[in-house]
């Protein structure tokens, strides 16, 4: 399925995920992981966190696709996301190996993140929709912990706060949730291509 994508353009694929082939979406991260790789590589200074932040940069982006504005390029806009990821890894770790305010956007970036029209909701309701459902699928208490990192972007100090709960132990179920939540989509993806191979 990814190799049949791989023909088309960062905007087709993102007006594909759009449209509820979230498939498409493996090929926009097949494309950028190496960059965004790099990138928090860059600015974490060690590999050892990279992977985490990385997988949480693209579920940010693949949570919010409504909002991508097909004018600006969605490489710029995926590395908006990775960059305030890693801001919001830094205030928590209370790093000051780097002062994350100052680091730079790459030349001919924006953050620009355009309001979605009338159409655009249309458009993206079959993808809310199966969110929603793989959201309804976790458990309760970590479905809280999903909805308030991933969807309100509280970030893992204001969650302990507002939960009322250690810092280590919510950084440790929203690890834990952001991967129920990547299984949950791709066993649903697999199911998908089953249903249309018998179909």
């Amino acid at each position: 399925m990814t190799k049949e994508h791989n023909i088309y353009d960062d905007r087709t694929l993102v007006q594909m995920v759009r449209e509820g082939d979230s498939t498409a979406f493996d090929t926009l991260f097949t494309r950028h992981s190496e960059m965004i790789y790099a990138t928090l590589l860059k600015f974490t200074g060690n590999s050892d966190d990279v992977d985490d932040l990385m997988q949480e940069a693209f579920m940010k982006a693949y949570l919010k696709i409504g909002l991508y504005n097909p004018k600006y390029d969605f490489g710029a806009w995926i590395y908006t996301i990775a960059r305030n990821t890693f801001v919001d890894f830094s205030r928590t770790r209370k790093s000051n190996a780097l002062n994350p305010q100052n680091l730079p956007l790459e030349s001919g970036e924006s953050t620009q993140v355009s309001t979605p029209t009338p159409e655009d909701y249309i458009i993206n309701a079959q993808q809310r929709a199966q969110i929603e459902r793989y959201i309804s699928m976790l458990p309760e208490d970590y479905r809280q912990l999903f909805e308030l990192r991933f969807i309100d972007e509280y970030s893992y100090e204001e969650i302990a706060e507002k939960l009322d709960m250690k810092l280590g132990t919510v950084k440790t179920r929203i690890f834990r949730v952001r991967n129920m939540m990547c299984r949950l989509i791709t066993e649903g993806e697999e199911h998908n291509e089953k249903q249309n191979d018998n179909g």
